[in-house]
């Protein structure tokens, strides 16, 4: 007997529904660490590569259901998980949603689970394809929903990638996922941004690169400055550059880029909320306030 197969008596078997590049990358790894793995997915071509490698193939989403008391599901969207899941018995069974969606979605989806007798966990991937199943990639995923089954299965969960459990609110870990994703776009924007303004000079992106990695790192640790000013409601503590200063900073920002002849449409955004802040008498802050703005509850 293989060590493989020794290992799959010890192992919990699952179900995952989608084999899609996140959906191969997750099924390889738990067939890796020994568990017998069910696959399904609407083309059932894609799933021809994970039979080769001991995957079960089901013929329908119900078929993959039924094979196993865990399942898991990673399909495009939420009105897809609906219809791979409809008329299935789902009643005795953990289903684990990471299927990308809304804080809306997940709790919709869970009261969804609970009423037809399943268990319910919603989950958001935080890593690509390829840092699923690799020791030291720094990839995770974030869980919320039923307590029970997040204990229950924490290991299995753990193999594909780092897992972070992050409350019973089942909308919980698309909240966090969504916001991890959004300061990522607003990080991304800058980067853009400052390429744009070197590339019609004699600098080499590689050159200018390193730079870059470093200001940006030396600036992450303002996220817990941030945090605290936000958790206490004084945005004017411990402050070294007031938004008195940094507005009329902007005005270098937006003549160099007129200079370079680049758009500053990534970066006025923020200036305006910045402005709008100072307008309303607010110029020893930070900016951290800047998030009253955003709040549409306070309008």
């Amino acid at each position: 007997m293989t060590d493989n197969a020794v290992a799959s008596r010890t192992r919990t078997p699952l179900t995952l529904l989608g084999t899609g590049a996140m959906g191969t990358a997750l099924a390889r790894a738990w067939l890796a660490a020994g568990h017998e793995v069910t696959v399904w997915n609407r083309t059932p071509a894609r799933a021809e590569a994970l039979a080769a490698e001991g995957a079960v193939v089901a013929r329908s989403a119900a078929e993959a259901v039924a094979a196993n008391r865990l399942v898991i599901v990673c399909l495009l969207d939420d009105a897809s998980v609906g219809d791979a899941l409809d008329g299935a018995a789902l009643a005795g069974r953990g289903l684990v949603n990471l299927t990308t969606g809304t804080p809306g979605e997940g709790r919709t989806r869970a009261a969804w689970a609970e009423a037809r007798g399943a268990r319910f966990l919603d989950g958001g991937i935080m890593a690509v394809p390829p840092m699923i199943g690799v020791a030291g990639s720094g990839g995770y995923v974030l869980y919320s929903g039923s307590p029970e089954l997040f204990e229950e299965h924490r290991d299995t969960f753990a193999v594909p990638a780092g897992t972070r459990y992050v409350g019973a609110d089942p909308g919980f870990a698309a909240l966090y996922d969504v916001a991890l994703l959004s300061a990522m776009s607003g990080m991304f924007a800058g980067i853009t941004h400052a390429f744009a303004l070197i590339r019609p000079e004699d600098i080499a992106p590689k050159d200018f690169a390193p730079l870059l990695a470093d200001w940006l790192t030396a600036m992450a640790p303002a996220v817990h400055q941030t945090a605290d000013r936000i958790q206490s409601g004084d945005h004017t503590r411990n402050v070294v550059s007031n938004l008195r200063m940094q507005v009329a900073g902007n005005a270098t920002l937006l003549r160099t880029a007129e200079e370079q002849q680049v758009s500053p449409e990534l970066l006025t955004p923020y200036m305006e909320l910045m402005e709008r802040r100072l307008a309303q008498g607010h110029g020893d802050e930070d900016g951290t306030g800047m998030v009253e703005l955003l709040d549409r509850r306070a309008d």
